[in-house]
């Protein structure tokens, strides 16, 4: 369990001032000036030595992400790209550090900014973030009165500005280069990689896009060390991390929980446990609507990191906890993420434009049962013809839900077809 003096969000539920004022009580832009005067190579070694993995869903080196921006400049500016745009299903941890801490990721964009040589950040925030983005610029507007921010940013010599972008809506604009198409002023897509955004992103300057979460923790993880964040959780996931823990739960929250904790014991200790008792759970989609299920046997032991939810064919993501319990229809659930995920598809992509598509009518049709038994291996095989085959990750985003589907409920799926053979369509159906 994380003990209180390690806790990086310290006004996560809003209990305090969130302003300038409430958060230097709290340590935020404490010795700011000093840590700048450490230089560009200190800040990135001391976050690549803290093992910090990006919190927006990928889990990359952040640090290693930072070092790929060109040492010197060429001329063209360099860009820092906040993603505020948090819309994957499930996943509501940003919008509380927006809300109530808004001042670490002021703090955060300063120091990652003069770390990589970016004298601009853009925070590209999800556009129904209204009062979000509302508080976030109140905030940047103290920043920069208190000389925090601007033409001389904590008296260090070094201009920086920050300016905050709201989006329209889509889904697909949480991935890093259809975000940069966005702030563009273009239609969201995603763009080819390579060039990477460090050498060639927003205007075609070099640029690097991190999560709220990640860039919001760097102050802490430099005033405090990196042994210090690097001696929380398990090696290779380390630090404290958000957890938005909904569904059938007794006490849906958002709290900040050492990395690697043990899900069981996530969900009893900060959760109320299950609705019904743990007996009662049926699933969980331990990281966000675009990772795979995993059903009770596995939710007993599983830890809450990168690694061990890779290893169970599932993933961390973006840490968003969703418990189904046993009156979920759990068919239904996976085929309404289905739906989604065809929405938000930009329909750049061969294999997603009409694979999403496809994946969900089939869906519908197992959801009633009226389909054939063969088509489970046919929908399986097309979601691994979809997964990996798309420019940008929404593919494997629709794929990978379906995939746990039928890896742990294919009895299901098919008692489904059986009964409507036998009973008709009400009974498959219930």
């Amino acid at each position: 369990m994380l003990k209180d003096q390690d806790r990086i969000f310290t006004n996560l539920y809003g209990l305090h001032e969130w302003g300038l004022k409430g958060a230097r009580s709290r340590g935020d832009w404490d010795g700011i000036k000093e840590i700048l005067a450490r230089g560009r190579d200190a800040i990135i070694d001391e976050v690549k030595a803290s093992g910090l993995r990006g919190r927006g869903g990928a889990g990359f080196p952040t640090g290693l992400k930072w070092s790929f921006m060109p040492k010197e400049s060429d001329g063209r500016p360099h860009y820092l790209l906040v993603n505020a745009d948090e819309g994957e299903p499930g996943t509501c941890k940003d919008r509380d550090i927006i809300r109530h801490d808004p001042h670490k990721l002021i703090e955060g964009c300063l120091i990652s900014g003069f770390a990589m040589g970016a004298e601009t950040a853009y925070i590209y925030i999800r556009g129904e973030f209204h009062n979000e983005a509302n508080r976030l610029e109140a905030a940047i507007d103290e920043a920069r009165e208190a000389g925090l921010i601007g033409k001389d940013s904590c008296g260090s010599g070094w201009p920086f500005e920050i300016h905050v972008h709201r989006g329209a809506g889509a889904y697909i604009c949480g991935e890093e280069t259809a975000l940069i198409e966005s702030l563009e002023g273009k239609k969201g897509q995603p763009r080819l990689k390579p060039p990477f955004p460090a050498a060639s992103g927003l205007y075609g300057c070099p640029s690097t896009v991190n999560n709220v979460e990640s860039i919001a923790v760097v102050p802490e993880i430099i005033r405090r060390g990196a042994s210090w964040f690097a001696g929380l959780g398990r090696e290779n996931n380390t630090g404290t991390k958000l957890f938005c823990i909904s569904g059938h739960v007794n006490k849906p929250c958002n709290v900040e929980e050492e990395m690697s904790i043990p899900l069981k014991e996530l969900i009893e200790r900060h959760a109320g446990g299950v609705r019904g008792g743990w007996d009662n759970l049926l699933a969980i989609i331990p990281g966000g609507s675009s990772v795979a299920c995993l059903p009770n046997s596995i939710c007993n032991d599983i830890l809450m990191d990168f690694d061990s939810l890779k290893d169970a064919q599932s993933g961390l993501g973006t840490a968003a906890v969703i418990v189904m319990d046993k009156s979920t229809d759990i068919v239904r659930a996976i085929t309404r993420l289905a739906q989604f995920y065809k929405h938000e598809s930009c329909g750049q992509c061969t294999p997603c434009r009409e694979g999403t598509g496809w994946m969900w009518r089939v869906m519908e049709r197992l959801c009633d049962g009226a389909a054939s038994i063969e088509e489970i291996d046919m929908l399986d095989e097309v979601t691994r013809q979809v997964e990996g085959h798309t420019i940008c990750a929404l593919g494997d985003a629709a794929a990978w839900p379906i995939q746990g589907l039928i890896r742990h409920f294919r009895p299901e799926l098919e008692r489904r077809i059986l009964d409507r053979r036998v009973s008709g369509p009400a009974v498959a159906a219930e």
